[in-house]
């Protein structure tokens, strides 16, 4: 209850007003002690709710404060509102969010209080700096495709026989599976498929629900919406799920039945290998579509369209009245080096842009210097006008280090210790030791990595060069002993032995070919020879254990002994020396 009465005291409350209403209400919400009170106002205050103050909101019973003067300039803030709107709405929502900000500001100026005023709606919006624009939507969100034609890059998805362009002139959607690198295209297309024409947008409704924040309550709200839409308008869903890989087996299996009966047309988007994190049930509905990194010159043509765009590209990011120019060099240089992501583009031209922007309160205050852009970087100014040049500096600035695409336990993981193996097995030193070094910035476990070259020195060196097995298992011991990062000399050491090493799959063929026969032959379960059994009693003996055993040492002929069983007489398994 002391909590309550200190908010309500802070918002500007009287304590026995506040007492009262925490009275009323029975402490258990200071929402509804602010309700309370504001439900309660004086006889005395004017019905017109503009005319709505501190010193009107006073219960009806309680006229011992009717006459008291309630000065209250932090609520005077929440309500002081403009008299030339009729009906400006006042929730107690924004008051208590209002609230928030003020904790830390007990002492401003009363003043300074009183002039603030909480927004109405309808009413004229001032013009905010540094942008123009009233949206705070980022670069890559504002420059979001509206239909299919508009996207850049997916050829292969986009032709004029695509399975999607198919959909189109048909007006019919099926469920589908967008699976791809983050920035290139999923939600894009997803999202501006149903614009894409007019009959579809009539006979579709688009949803859009993300798997991190949304469960399957939400799915089913969004099911049972459909299906009612279905049989008021018979106007289909397209139920759309971004990062579907996060919902677990039984969230992804409550699509299946709704997907089956056409309640909705489901779609997805994934970054991870819907093999490895999608239900096999699900895939067999849905057709997966592979999306590719974006080629630097469709990243190009992204950027400049942001460029030139006057509505909601990069001129929406900087200060009113600042142009923007982007050098060409700084352009291919984001191209080039986002890793086919057009959202990383994007995100970090309008970095440079600010970046550039940020030049020019300087360059206004002395309105008669001429600045050098090409040469300098700087700002120019020409006719009274202003430009934010943005230069290759500022755009590696804006990019600061590449992000290396790795996930430790993912697709990504696997693909990055095949090519290790591969490469050695190559006896590419060079492309080993890279594809190394990929691994270990990525934040791989160093261990993991030895353990992998300890196989790798029986599987494919073997018996060619037996001391390769010794080398890695000491690169394992040295990893374990030193870690990161002084283990990655040790291990770039043991993978350029390995790769320069003599190769031999022998062994591991021998082996293979062995296991192969134990599991096919049909005499798997046949006991072993009588000479090759040990006797270590006399019941043994007599039965015939050890007997005819030629003990090797004592007879240089004993190379005519069998060893296999005899159904197995005379098999190879392991081919040795190799054949030249």
């Amino acid at each position: 209850m002391e909590t309550e009465m200190e908010q309500l005291r802070n918002m500007g409350f009287p304590d026995e007003l506040a007492a009262q209403a925490i009275a009323a209400t029975g402490g258990k919400s200071t929402l509804k002690a602010t309700e309370w009170i504001l439900s309660r106002r004086s006889t005395t205050s004017s019905p017109s709710i503009n005319s709505v103050s501190a010193p009107n909101i006073v219960p009806n019973d309680t006229p011992n404060l009717t006459n008291q003067s309630l000065s209250q300039p932090k609520l005077d803030r929440f309500f002081h509102l403009q008299t030339k709107h009729k009906h400006p709405t006042i929730t107690i929502a924004r008051l208590l969010h209002s609230k928030q900000h003020q904790d830390g500001d007990k002492d401003e100026d009363k003043d300074k209080d009183e002039e603030e005023s909480i927004p109405i709606p309808n009413a004229k919006r001032p013009k905010f700096q540094p942008s123009a624009s009233e949206s705070h939507e980022p670069l890559p969100e504002r420059m979001r495709p509206l239909t299919i034609f508009e996207v850049v890059g997916q050829d292969h998805l986009l032709s004029n026989n695509s399975l999607l362009r198919s959909a189109v002139d048909c007006n019919r959607l099926h469920s589908l599976i967008f699976w791809g690198p983050p920035g290139t295209g999923k939600t894009t297309i997803a999202k501006s498929i149903v614009n894409s024409s007019r009959p579809l947008a009539s006979m579709y409704r688009f949803v859009s629900l993300s798997a991190v924040t949304s469960g399957v309550k939400d799915v089913r709200d969004a099911v049972e919406d459909a299906r009612r839409l279905r049989l008021k308008s018979n106007k289909r869903t397209v139920l759309f799920v971004d990062e579907v890989h996060r919902f677990n087996k039984s969230q992804q299996d409550s699509f299946l039945p709704v997907i089956e009966d056409g309640s909705i047309v489901f779609m997805g988007a994934t970054t991870e290998n819907p093999s490895f994190h999608l239900i096999t049930p699900l895939l067999s509905r849905c057709r997966v579509l592979t999306l590719n990194p974006l080629k630097p010159n469709h990243v190009e043509t992204l950027l400049r369209r942001a460029l030139v765009d006057a509505d909601k590209g990069l001129a929406k990011s900087v200060s009113v009245g600042i142009k923007v120019e982007v050098d060409d060099d700084a352009l291919e240089f984001l191209s080039a080096n986002c890793d086919g992501d057009a959202r990383v583009a994007l995100n970090a031209l309008e970095i440079s842009a600010t970046t550039a922007a940020a030049r020019v309160p300087a360059a206004e205050q002395n309105p008669g210097l001429i600045l050098d852009s090409m040469t300098n970087g700087e700002n120019k100014i020409g006719n009274g006008s202003f430009a934010a040049i943005v230069t290759l500096a500022d755009a590696k600035e804006a990019l600061q280090c590449k992000h290396l695409a790795y996930d430790k336990a993912g697709e990504e993981h696997y693909n990055l210790i095949s090519a290790l193996h591969k490469c050695m097995r190559g006896s590419d030193a060079d492309a080993a030791i890279y594809w190394l070094a990929r691994m270990l910035e990525g934040g791989e476990e160093p261990l993991y990595i030895a353990r992998r070259l300890v196989r790798f020195a029986s599987e494919d060196v073997g018996l060619a060069d037996p001391t390769a097995l010794n080398q890695a298992v000491a690169c394992y011991q040295a990893c374990h002993f030193l870690g990161m990062p002084e283990c990655n000399v040790i291990l770039a050491q043991c993978v350029a032995y390995l790769a320069l090493a003599p190769k031999s799959i022998a062994v591991y063929r021998a082996i293979e070919a062995a296991q192969k026969v134990v599991r096919e032959s049909v005499g798997q379960n046949e006991g072993v020879p009588l000479h090759l059994r040990n006797a270590p009693t006399k019941l043994m003996k007599e039965v015939g254990y050890g007997k005819g055993y030629i003990y090797p040492p004592d007879n240089p002929s004993s190379y005519t002994q069998t060893y296999l069983p005899p159904s197995l007489k005379g098999y190879k398994f392991l081919d040795w020396p190799a054949k030249q």
